[in-house]
């Protein structure tokens, strides 16, 4: 998966990652919905020492979030508005690609060692929450940055048959 590339819709801007992502995270949280327009946002995440833009340049917009209450930070291009990576105050060393401006975005499998579901409280209805992939009701980390708890399924289910415990 070494050097991926990805565009913006219009392709003014471009980016390229030298090495590979860390790891993917699939976001249903409120934030990731209005951010991307869609039910989840596929974020693959990597050292910002891998990434860099081969063309153009990103205009920024910064969101603090609700589940950290630290600063996001949206890049996106000035001619298209797409959104393109985001990068993180509570983690400054790393950038998360919008999966969907990858230029082959089958590239990023979902391995359940480096990849987890969050914000599975705030999915759409009909949202699947797949299986063997760790998922939590909210956020993967507290605010403090300690891990919340996974819970993993033995079957891909739809998150309207689930049931949060407690």
């Amino acid at each position: 998966m070494a050097g991926l590339t990805g565009r913006c819709l219009c392709g003014a801007v471009a980016y390229g990652l030298t090495g590979k992502p860390a790891r993917t995270t699939i976001c249903c949280c409120r934030f990731c919905q209005r951010a991307t327009g869609g039910a989840q946002l596929i974020l693959p995440v990597a050292p910002m020492s891998d990434f860099h833009l081969t063309r153009g340049g990103a205009a920024s917009y910064t969101h603090v979030s609700e589940g950290s209450g630290k600063a996001v930070h949206l890049h996106f291009c000035r001619d298209c508005s797409t959104r393109l990576y985001m990068t993180y105050a509570r983690w400054p060393d790393m950038v998360g690609l919008f999966g969907g401006t990858l230029d082959n975005p089958t590239v990023v499998r979902f391995d359940p060692t480096t990849t987890k579901q969050i914000f599975v409280s705030s999915a759409r209805p009909g949202t699947v929450v797949l299986a063997t992939i760790p998922a939590c009701w909210d956020h993967a980390a507290r605010r403090d940055g300690q891990p919340e708890q996974a819970f993993i399924l033995d079957r891909s289910t739809v998150v309207d048959e689930l049931e949060r415990p407690g």
